[in-house]
């Protein structure tokens, strides 16, 4: 079985169609999204109508449910530039999105960790800075959660371990966001140093999952440009190099 693990989009429809086009010339047996995939000041409406399209297993991140249930007062600037592109029909879908589902026995998808949509699973912050999470943190954030293969998102980091009791914990990266600054738990960015697009695919070999990070070049400079236009210049520069300005 070979799965394509996507992740974080947030409307980057460039960025998700040159991953897309990825994944065919490869060939897969599946697709699956993490969520985060609308949020930002680029193509909220373009990009849901095309995951409704495809079917492919979408699941709500932090951002779909915070644009579902923030109000004005609270509702972020990306959130807020998404929800607004947004129809009824597009809303309705978000809101069938699950937080959680299992693929197949054995395949555990979530956004953040099994528990949180916000959490941080394979990484920690700290002192204002991002690191590789211990082994202990991880064994903490997969709780009961016993799939032998377990994909997450959010913190838009590619990563791919093992732990001690063998199951394989796979972070795909970002797909159209390569680095951005949060407040939660404390101010801290995040930076992948590159704008590529990004995405995994895994396949089972016998008991073990074989896993692939994949960075796919895609024209960015569309995007960086329409961020701008939106009055985002700390996306346009994050979207043209990877890195926060």
């Amino acid at each position: 079985m070979r799965i394509a693990i996507l992740s974080d989009i947030h409307g980057n429809m460039p960025a998700l169609e040159a991953v897309a086009a990825d994944i065919t010339r490869r060939g897969v047996d599946h697709v699956v999204n993490l969520g985060d995939s609308l949020s930002g000041p680029l193509m909220a409406l373009e990009t849901a109508q095309y995951l409704m399209h495809t079917g492919w297993l979408s699941l709500a991140g932090n951002h779909e449910r915070q644009m579902l249930t923030h109000g004005p007062e609270r509702i972020s600037l990306s959130d807020g530039c998404a929800r607004s592109q947004l129809t009824e029909k597009e809303l309705t879908w978000l809101a069938t999105l699950p937080a959680t589902a299992h693929l197949t026995q054995g395949v555990f998808l979530c956004h953040g960790t099994p528990d949180s949509d916000c959490a941080y699973f394979l990484e920690t912050v700290e002192n204002g800075c991002v690191r590789a999470a211990r082994p202990d943190e991880i064994r903490a954030r997969l709780g009961a959660q016993a799939s032998a293969l377990v994909a997450c998102g959010h913190t838009h980091i590619a990563r791919s371990i093992r732990t001690n009791a063998g199951q394989r914990i796979v972070n795909p990266g970002s797909v159209g966001l390569p680095a951005y600054d949060d407040t939660h738990p404390i101010p801290h960015v995040v930076e992948t140093g590159s704008p590529d697009a990004r995405y995994a695919i895994v396949e089972r070999q016998g008991n073990t999952w074989n896993v692939a990070l994949l960075s796919v070049p895609y024209d960015f400079e569309s995007m960086a440009r329409l961020a701008a236009k939106r009055g985002r210049d700390e996306w346009a520069h994050a979207l043209r190099t990877g890195y926060m300005a």
